[in-house]
């Protein structure tokens, strides 16, 4: 998608703030600065005096990017160190002998203005991890050690080739990359996190995956919005995280809603409609048998209270097969009616002749909207105040 502006930037950055809670969950959010508008985000968002999540930034291994760094006063920079043999003899055209020593240079500019640095270690699933990411991170470690900084590692799963299971093996298989990199380097939770991508729908599981086996942050886009397929969704893990740990440990879940508002109305986002926790009909049933499940019982078809958690009600998408029961859960849901009508009700019969007949003598193919609804209502005379 188009990159976004200052202002839908610093939006975005208060909706997420607020999405974390006091205690940040979202811990961290990371801004380019090559760019006038996005050192102006920058600026704009620092003068917020959020605490979390804390501004950080990315640069390429080139020490002409530090410079910006240290004028912003940005505390923690992420640095691409790309480490499989693709990248390494292909697009850096270097043996890794000398891929080492580049990145050893850049890092000691870093770490020695008292930045702390975050090693974005590209396409890690595809890498040689005994021969060149493991004495990568021992030197980083050193070199951090001798100029008192700190040093993390993002473990990027560039091309969405990870497996979750520890039956697989390193590279590809994460648990055991992960077993691999504690056994044979001095590294710790707090300084591991996983990036994702969603090339083969595993960017959830992998991220969670990496949270069992041994990182302390998962990288998220907000919808998931990424290159190629995507990225890991902030909203996803959000869930993910409550279901591990039994609570959402102070974030305001309902923000989400609010998020995937502004995407569509201000920045014209066309999210599709089965996105799970965003999309129109992520709690839109089209099938009168589930239908007649949410008139029975909430609980029956829905897993959870969309409503308290997303500020959403469950719905039902009127056509053909939403038989009676699915034309009063409609009537129930977009009437909000305390008591609520049953599929008896002589209303639901009008409605029901309807549908059929748009769907019989009329050849329809399209649902029934809203409008047309709430138009034969109107004509019928009929008043809910009383139900």
């Amino acid at each position: 998608m188009p990159a976004f502006s200052t202002e839908q930037m610093v939006s975005l950055f208060k909706l997420i703030s607020a999405l974390g809670g006091e205690k940040g969950l979202i811990r961290q959010t990371e801004f380019f600065a090559y760019s006038d508008k996005d050192r102006k985000a920058i600026e704009k968002c620092k003068e917020l005096n959020l605490r979390f999540p804390e501004i950080t930034a990315w640069i390429r291994a080139d020490k002409q990017d530090i410079k910006m760094i240290e004028e912003l006063e940005i505390k923690e920079t992420g640095v691409l160190m790309s480490c499989s043999d693709y990248h390494i003899f292909k697009k850096l055209k270097l043996s890794k002998e000398k891929a080492i020593k580049k990145y050893l240079d850049i890092a000691e500019c870093v770490l020695e203005r008292g930045i702390t640095l975050r090693c974005h270690f590209e396409d890690i699933t595809r890498a040689d991890i005994k021969g060149f990411v493991i004495p990568l991170i021992n030197e980083l470690n050193k070199l951090a050690n001798s100029n008192l900084s700190s040093v993390k590692f993002r473990l990027c799963d560039t091309l969405g080739v990870g497996l979750p299971s520890e039956s697989s093996a390193q590279p590809r298989g994460v648990p055991d990359l992960l077993k691999e990199l504690y056994c044979n380097t001095d590294i710790s939770a707090e300084r591991l996190e996983w990036h994702g991508h969603n090339d083969f729908y595993k960017a959830v599981i992998n991220g969670t995956s990496a949270w069992m086996h041994g990182v302390s942050a998962v990288n998220c886009t907000l919808l998931g919005i990424g290159e190629r397929t995507g990225n890991i969704p902030l909203e996803a893990m959000l869930f993910e995280y409550a279901s591990l740990k039994g609570t959402f440990n102070g974030a305001n879940i309902n923000v989400i809603s609010e998020i995937r508002n502004y995407f569509i109305d201000k920045i014209k986002y066309n999210l599709p409609e089965n996105t799970p926790f965003v999309g129109n009909n992520f709690n839109t049933t089209k099938a009168g048998i589930h239908a007649d499940g949410l008139l029975k019982g909430g609980d029956i078809y829905n897993s959870y209270d969309t409503y308290k958690f997303l500020n959403s009600k469950p719905r039902v998408c009127l056509n053909k097969t939403s038989g009676k029961a699915g034309i009063a859960y409609w009537i129930n849901s977009y009437y909000n009616l305390s008591n609520g009508i049953s599929k008896e009700h002589p209303i639901v019969g009008i409605i029901y002749e309807y549908i059929n007949s748009e769907y019989e003598n009329n050849s329809r193919l399209s649902y029934i909207n809203d409008m047309e609804i709430t138009a034969l209502i109107n004509k019928t005379g009929w008043d809910f105040s009383n139900e």
